[in-house]
């Protein structure tokens, strides 16, 4: 458990859900890929919720499509841990969380509020076991690409268009997986990320009912920025690309 660095209190009523869901929620709700019991390389992303003119929603990045692992792909602003960000079972994933964050978008990580954070996860493709810390924007800051080689754009979905039952499909990978997708913001958001915010609605209550029979397929464009992860899923012993 992450032990510091979180303050529960003072976030807006809406979000209260969402740290109740946060602090009850197993890590089997959340996921059927959990981390093994050795191995895996800490990291930790951050679902940042703010409030904008069109109301409440979520920061997310795209990552640039020159990259070699998930071209192309919406994200959660994260990484790796740094050695500097200290201990990955203290608050070393919270501060990767924010340093990323900050690294990714320019956002000023004083304006955070971190309110919770949820078990760790897998994504068996870079082996990464990854917490993500949820913040508050309690003080926004401007937000873009800071390196255009690593962020090709950075932008907010509200949760309205999130839980809208028109945007939501069931994603079919090349590998046989199938998970939940988003058409938000003129932009699929699939993998890890839709996982995460799908398993957040739900347990949060802010879902509402859609039609999980509509499966698509990926398309041709964004097959071709997610080869080189699914090649490098392939070569994985129960790899599965479409979990990034």
């Amino acid at each position: 458990m992450i032990k510091g660095a979180i303050e529960r209190s003072g976030l807006p009523g809406w979000l209260e859900p969402v740290r109740d869901a946060a602090e009850r929620v197993l890590p089997e709700q959340l996921s059927r890929f959990l981390p093994p019991r050795e191995g895996g390389r800490a990291a930790a992303v951050l679902m940042l919720f703010g409030e904008g003119p069109d109301g409440p929603d979520l920061l997310l990045i795209e990552r640039a499509r020159s990259l070699r692992s998930h071209a192309g792909q919406p994200s959660f602003p994260g990484g790796a841990l740094d050695p500097e960000d200290g201990d990955p079972d203290g608050p070393g994933p919270i501060a990767a969380a924010l340093r990323e964050a900050w690294e990714e978008t320019g956002l000023d990580p004083a304006g955070v509020q971190v309110f919770a954070a949820l078990p760790r996860l897998y994504i068996p493709v870079s082996s990464f076991v990854v917490t993500p810390v949820l913040g508050w924007w309690r003080e926004e800051s401007p937000v873009h690409p800071v390196d255009q080689g690593e962020t090709g754009a950075v932008f907010r979905v509200t949760i309205a268009d999130l839980a809208d039952p028109a945007n939501r499909v069931r994603l079919r990978h090349p590998s046989g997986h199938v998970g939940p997708a988003f058409a938000v913001a003129g932009r699929l958001v699939w993998g890890f990320t839709a996982g995460v915010i799908d398993r957040v609605l739900h347990h949060s209550g802010l879902e509402l009912p859609w039609d999980p029979s509509r499966i698509v397929d990926l398309s041709d464009d964004a097959l071709a920025l997610v080869q080189g992860d699914l090649e490098h899923s392939r070569a994985l012993p129960g790899g599965d690309a479409g979990s990034s």
